[in-house]
């Protein structure tokens, strides 16, 4: 993703990042085509959305956005649900970063979003969910070969509210999730669902507090 200086948008941090790791940023006006594209997708607030290079989070930052733009717009006048529901529409974004100063940086800017919609106090208990969120939903990682930094598969945790401040999170395996990609055929010639997706920990129903310990 793209970086600013001075109101000009900046596509590389680096002559030497971009020949060590290929690693030029997508122009804001592309990111915003493409999100267009799927419009009715970044309107649903528990739509997932994956960026397997995320950069420094200039895909999934306005993906968040126009997240939030759709809970302000159902669910601005009730505070509790406003909330609950912004937290939603951070835990549906996701991204892999392969550089770790990206990844750091996407999470911070991720977080400045929501804390900005919220009005956020640095450290309170809504900051710190998100934090906690952010650090399981936006990986150092390579894409590639579906592994973390510390060389192990990757796993995200897939979110969901159920209403009345609680959220359930169970955890995949992304090399599992991306078994059908190799699937020739119909998606379900070689799979059955519960062979797929079958979770590798379920959590108990969780409120922002016990999130946030």
């Amino acid at each position: 993703m793209s970086t600013w200086d001075g109101g000009a948008e900046r596509l590389v941090k680096s002559r030497q990042r971009v020949s060590d790791h290929g690693e030029v940023f997508t122009p804001a006006w592309l990111v915003a085509d493409m999100l267009d594209l799927v419009q009715s997708e970044t309107e649903r607030i528990d739509s997932r959305f994956l960026e397997p290079a995320c950069g420094s989070g200039n895909f999934l930052i306005p993906a968040l956005e126009r997240k939030l733009v759709a809970v302000q717009a159902r669910y601005g006048r009730s505070d509790f649900e406003r909330r609950h529901y912004a937290l939603l529409g951070l835990m549906c974004v996701y991204g892999i970063e392969l550089l770790a100063d990206n990844a750091a940086e996407c999470r911070s800017r991720l977080l400045a979003a929501l804390a900005t919609f919220l009005k956020l106090t640095d450290g309170d208990v809504w900051w710190r969910a998100a934090q906690r969120v952010l650090a399981l939903n936006i990986i150092e990682g390579n894409a590639l070969t579906l592994t973390s930094s510390d060389a192990q598969p990757i796993t995200f945790p897939e979110w969901g509210y159920l209403g009345r401040g609680q959220y359930q999170r169970r955890d995949f395996r992304f090399d599992a999730l991306t078994q059908r990609s190799s699937v020739q055929g119909t998606l379900f010639d070689a799979f059955e669902e519960h062979e797929v997706f079958v979770p590798v920990v379920t959590f108990p129903p969780m409120t922002v507090h016990e999130l946030a310990a």
